[in-house]
Order: C-alpha cells, then sequence, then structure tokens
C-alpha cells in the first residue's frame, strides 16, 4: 500500500531498495518460522502437542500486537526496525504450530481419513492467504489514505490467533505422545474421543496395542539420540529424509512468490493500479481455497497421494513455462490477447497446486516418518519449509526485477523434477496406518513407487515389490518360529 510506503519513507527509495526492503519485511517471518520449527523438536516431545501448540499461539498473539503498534512515537528507522522484530517474533509462533499440526492430526485421526484431515491443513492456510488478500483489498479501497490503513490489516491477524489459542484449550493430547511416555488410560480416552466411541471398544484397544508396540524400547528418546536414530537404517532413514524433500518441492513450485508478490506478478501481466491488482490476487485466493476443499473432498483419498503430486506437478509446470514464455516475448508491458491467457495461467496454476503439491507434502509428512522420530523429522522438515520460503521471499522480487521471466522458468523446471521424484520414487501411501509404513519403505522402494505409478509396469520388466499384508504375514511368521524355538526346551538344553 502507498500509505504503508510512505509511513516508513519506502516510496523515497529506488527500485532496486524497495525490491529489498520488501524482501526483508516478508522473508524476516520466514526466518522467524525456521527456528520456531526447529525447537519443536525438543519441546514437543518434552511438554506434549497441546501444550506448545497453545504457547505458539501466545507467542503469535505478542508479535502481531507488537505489529499493530510498531512506529507510534518513533522514527521511521527504528519503526521499521520493531517491524522486522515484530514479524519475526509472530514468525517463531507459526513456525511451531506448522511443525505441531502435520504431526498432531495424523496422530489423532484414523488412517480413513487422516489424509484428508492433515491435508485440511493447506486449506486452513489457502483460506488465511485469501482474507488476507482481501483485507488488503478492502483496508486499500474503503479506508481513508493514513496509517489506519495499514494498521487495520495487521490487527485482523490476531483474530484467528486468539480463536486458534482458545480452541486449543479444548483439545486432548496426542494418543501417541500419550503412550511414548505411558499414560495408557489418557492414550485411548483420546482414541475414543476421535471415534466417538468408548475406550472399551475393540478397535480402540486394537490401534492402542498397535502403538504400544511401535513404541517398545523407544519410550522418550532423547532429542540427540533421536538424530542418531534418523539413520539407524536405509528404511528409517529414507521416512525422515521424505518430509524434508516433499516441503522442499513445495516451496520449489514458486507458490510463495505468487503469495506474497502476487500484485507486482498481475500487473507485469497487464493489471495495473493497487486496487485492481489486490482484486485479481483476491480472485487468486478464493481459486485456490476452492479448489483445495475440492480435492480434500474427492480425490486425495480416491485418487492417492501420488496421483494427485503428479497431475498437480505437471499442471504447475505447464502454467509457470507459460507465463515464462509470455514474459520473456511481451516486454513492452502493453496488454495483447496472450495477457489474457496469461492471467488464467496463473489461476490455473493455483488449481495444479491444490491439487498436489499444496496439501499433500503436509500429508505426506505427518504419515511417513516413523512413530518415535516424528517430532524430530517433523521439525526439520517444517524447518526446511521456512528456510526456503525465506530464501525465496527475500530473491523473488529481486529475481522479478533482474532476471523477469528467468524466475517462472526457474520454478516451471523444479515443477518437472518434482513431477518425475513423484512418479517413480514415491511410494502410495493412502489406505495404510502410520504403523505400517515401515513396509512400504523397508525395500524395493523404487519397485513399489513405479507399481503405483500410472503405466509404471512399462519400466518393471515383470518384477514387483511385494504387499504390506504379504510382509506383515511373512514378519508374524518369523515372529512365531523365533518365538518357537525360544521356548524350545531342547534348544535351551543345547544352549546350556
Amino acid at each position: 500500500m502507498s500509505s504503508f510506503k510512505a509511513y516508513f519513507g519506502l516510496d523515497k527509495k529506488n527500485d532496486a531498495q524497495r525490491a529489498d526492503l520488501s524482501g526483508n519485511i516478508v522473508s524476516v517471518l520466514q526466518a522467524g518460522c525456521f527456528f520456531g520449527a526447529l525447537a519443536m523438536g525438543y519441546f514437543s516431545g518434552r511438554f506434549g502437542r497441546k501444550a506448545c501448540l497453545i504457547a505458539s499461539g501466545v507467542i503469535y498473539l505478542v508479535g502481531s500486537l507488537i505489529q499493530c503498534i510498531v512506529g507510534l512515537g518513533s522514527t521511521q528507522e527504528v519503526g521499521l526496525r520493531v517491524l522486522y522484530f515484530g514479524r519475526f517474533l509472530g514468525g517463531v509462533g507459526v513456525g511451531m504450530v506448522s511443525a505441531l499440526v502435520p504431526s498432531y492430526v495424523s496422530e489423532c485421526v484414523p488412517k480413513a481419513i487422516r489424509g484428508r484431515c492433515t491435508g485440511m491443513i493447506q486449506l486452513a492456510n489457502n483460506i488465511g492467504i485469501m482474507l488476507s488478500f482481501w483485507v488488503n483489498y478492502s483496508a486499500s479501497k474503503d479506508i481513508p489514505y493514513g496509517e489506519m490503513q495499514w494498521r487495520v490489516p495487521f490487527i485482523c491477524q490476531m483474530i484467528p490467533g486468539v480463536l486458534f489459542t482458545t480452541a486449543m484449550c479444548f483439545q486432548p493430547e496426542s494418543p501417541r505422545w500419550l503412550v511414548e511416555h505411558k499414560q495408557y488410560d489418557r492414550a485411548a480416552k483420546t482414541l475414543a474421543f476421535v471415534a466417538r466411541t468408548t475406550p472399551d471398544d475393540p478397535v480402540v484397544q486394537q490401534t492402542l496395542q498397535e502403538i504400544k508396540a511401535d513404541f517398545e524400547g523407544k519410550q522418550e528418546l532423547l532429542v540427540l539420540r533421536q538424530f542418531a536414530l534418523m539413520g539407524e537404517s536405509r528404511a528409517i532413514a529414507l521416512r525422515c529424509f521424505i518430509p524434508s524433500l516433499a516441503m522442499f518441492w513445495q516451496q520449489w513450485t514458486g507458490t510463495n512468490a505468487i503469495n506474497y508478490f502476487s500484485p507486482q506478478i498481475f500487473a507485469s501481466l497487464g493489471i495495473t493500479g493497487t486496487n485492481s491488482g489486490l482484486f485479481a490476487t483476491g480472485i487468486y485466493g478464493v481459486v485456490k481455497v476452492i479448489s483445495v476443499a475440492l480435492v480434500l473432498a474427492f480425490a486425495v483419498e480416491g485418487l492417492g497421494r501420488k496421483r494427485c503430486l503428479i497431475i498437480g506437478g505437471l499442471g504447475q509446470a505447464a502454467t509457470m513455462l507459460w507465463i515464462a514464455g509470455y514474459t520473456a516475448i511481451h516486454t513492452s508491458g502493453t496488454v495483447v490477447p496472450a495477457s489474457y491467457v496469461s492471467i488464467v495461467a496463473v489461476y490455473l496454476y493455483a488449481v495444479a497446486y491444490c491439487i498436489g503439491f499444496g496439501p499433500l507434502p503436509w500429508v505426506i509428512a505427518g504419515e511417513v516418518a516413523p512413530n518415535h522420530l516424528r517430532t524430530v523429522s517433523l521439525s526439520i522438515a517444517i524447518g526446511v519449509n521456512w528456510l526456503f520460503s525465506f530464501t525465496i521471499s527475500k530473491l523473488t522480487p529481486i529475481m522479478l526485477n533482474d532476471i523477469k521471466y528467468g524466475t517462472f522458468l526457474i520454478f516451471g523446471i523444479c515443477c518437472v523434477l518434482m513431477s518425475i521424484w513423484a512418479y517413480a520414487f514415491l511410494p502410495e501411501t493412502s489406505g495404510y496406518s502410520l504403523e505400517q509404513m515401515k513396509y512400504l519403505f523397508g525395500k524395493d522402494v523404487i519397485t513399489r513407487s513405479l507399481q503405483d505409478a500410472p503405466g509404471g509396469w512399462i519400466f518393471l520388466g515383470g518384477r514387483r515389490a511385494a504387499t504390506v499384508e504379504e510382509l506383515m504375514a511373512k514378519e508374524s511368521t518369523d515372529r512365531d518360529d523365533t518365538s518357537y524355538r525360544d521356548d524350545d526346551p531342547v534348544k535351551k538344553l543345547d544352549a546350556v
């Protein structure tokens, strides 16, 4: 907003300085998110998911309050520094909640709806982004020029923080955290609460026994010990690495480049004027909310994680490469028929993002990581997410100013690469419990991934990975044989 630029003296800067300051204001929040996410590897394991989620809400509210009163009774330079601090502190709270919510949701809900529920994180993100677009548009359009024009959006961001912190006080603790800390009765009550049944229900008791068996010998691991166990075996290392890789890919789709700098992008496509750019950005937010809601309702469990990622990644690649080509050819800034196609391409990009690499990395991150290492794996994954969100937020305005179409070309190529990864290197995880994930990544991962991919049989030459049911049956047989040998008196006599 021009009022914000004037208040902090940004209107007196040249284009390069303004791009640098815009990147700083956006990226300092991501820096706070990075540290907040990493901190959860220790604190959520020590104090529980619920307590840390409540604390994250309080920290976010304090940071937001500082942003609301920034600049009062101070110079422009001091006000800008305080704004940086407020956004960093608010970012710490956002990073904490972003690291905890995927594990909290995946640990609490039944496997039949786990993907849909975990994907709701992205829906909530998109609703928040959409509302921020429209708040900015309304403030620019309806509030008279002055400092309240930009303070009101800062004030509005406190509302979801208050609602979240209040609502979390009435939520249960994660049943898997409770089992890890040997609070079995509370864990059974939580599982029963989520399933809307009683703790004595056979399904609840069976789930509880599966969780206890998975945690056997792994209770209350220290953070450093968890880091060491991430390399315990190839399968464990892979399961701990995939959440970080999925989050890395999500950022390199270029989505945050459009989220934060969409008015500038729409201006480069022919939509000029502050209000027009903000209105077009608001429509972009609506498209994303509707798209991700439809995907969660009909596709994430029906089509599966893998197919959604492939379709979404290829759709994003096509639209990004189109925008890159348009920006490279049409450098005059005049509106031509292709300009309208490019604007549609931005909206189609949003649809493709919401099909695949918008909601699905959160789903995959929350379910692939091993139970006893989930908090530290997700803390690292969300830290990676915010680290590259910070990087892209800092670089995007500079890239748009310096290399223009190359910005979209880079993101388009990344979308192609991540689609190949989803096709050839990621098994389908839909329909399996958290305790069954170890069978998907134990061996023959690439074979299983191609087996689950559309047309992947072409590359297999008749090879086939064992099903999860076959692997579970084999493990059960091996366990029974071991138990029989241990109980055999002849074997015991020979041992003596």
